[in-house]
């Protein structure tokens, strides 16, 4: 038996379909019809707290997202239980989309326009090209590689951070320490795909924003705990940071009455960057299912220690 949940009993259905088109010959059941015991197989986004708990014979967990921090947080995880994320699940093109936006915005000086209008100023400025640019991408995953490579293929000079070294063709690929700090100081965008890890929450504080190029660009679209919004606040107000594009906040919904919604250099959107598309969503994870039954290895396999 394979459980399907998600907090909207519309989605479940939906997925439901899909997964019962995509794999007939197995037994997938929303939550109302689900024989508890007998479920060897979950696939979820939101469970109800205590849930796992009451799955004695759970064998994988399948995620519908890419983030799993709160999944992992979760106190009745089983610490042995396999995690699976989705890798892409259509999510890579949408993220690629939503930087190109940024960084075009950026280069063509829209921001700058919008301010201009809401002040009344009739007042053009010199144009740039996309080789004028330099965009910094944090995190060079499925999803961050992709948009790495596309923004090198636009034009643009593109640098990339990750945890260990990456190669990829037309990125300069930075690591460590020492790796971020270059790539701050040498972009003009900087673009944040990273997860939630013990490893990177906080790690855009005011000391690491702080050494982003005067007049730059910051666009987060990983995860909220990631910035210190007060300390990009700052910069803003100062005018060391030109500008921000945020999809991800600390609170989520963010807040009516905090200063980002009404802060004219910052373009806010509710963590729409990149959402799961339910076809490509259940294409990877009925390719894992099969993988499972067939003794081998699922992708997309979560190292619980990493945080993803």
């Amino acid at each position: 038996m394979i459980l399907v949940h998600t907090p909207n009993p519309k989605e479940v259905s939906a997925y439901l379909e899909l997964f019962r088109a995509a794999l007939p010959e197995r037994h997938f059941t929303g939550l109302e019809e689900a024989e508890l015991a007998e479920v060897r197989h979950l696939v979820a986004w939101g469970l109800p707290d205590g849930l796992l708990a009451r799955m004695p014979r759970l064998e994988s967990l399948f995620a519908l997202g890419a983030g799993v921090d709160k999944l992992l947080s979760r106190a009745d995880l089983p610490p042995g239980l396999p995690v699976y994320r989705l890798l892409d699940g259509g999510m890579a093109a949408q993220m690629t989309e939503y930087i190109r936006y940024g960084v075009l915005g950026y280069q063509r000086n829209m921001d700058i326009y919008r301010r201009q209008q809401a002040a009344g100023q009739w007042r053009m400025l010199a144009p740039k090209l996309p080789a004028d640019v330099s965009v910094g991408i944090l995190g060079l995953g499925e999803i961050g590689a992709a948009a790495a490579r596309a923004l090198a293929h636009d034009g643009y000079r593109v640098s990339g951070w990750s945890r260990s070294p990456k190669h990829l063709h037309h990125v300069h690929s930075l690591h460590g320490e020492s790796g971020l700090e270059k790539l701050l100081e040498t972009s003009d965008v900087v673009a944040c795909v990273l997860p939630s890890t013990p490893q990177t929450r906080g790690l855009l504080d005011g000391e690491k924003l702080s050494l982003m190029r005067p007049g730059s660009m910051l666009i987060n679209a990983g995860r909220g705990d990631l910035l210190d919004q007060d300390a990009l606040l700052a910069l803003l107000g100062n005018g060391h940071i030109r500008c921000a594009q945020l999809d991800v906040f600390a609170e989520e919904p963010l807040p009516p009455g905090h200063p980002l919604w009404r802060h004219p250099s910052v373009a806010v959107t509710p963590h729409i960057a990149a959402i799961t598309l339910r076809q490509q969503a259940v294409e990877q994870i009925a390719a894992g299912l099969r993988r499972l039954a067939e003794g081998g290895e699922a992708e997309g396999r979560v190292e619980r220690a990493q945080g993803y």
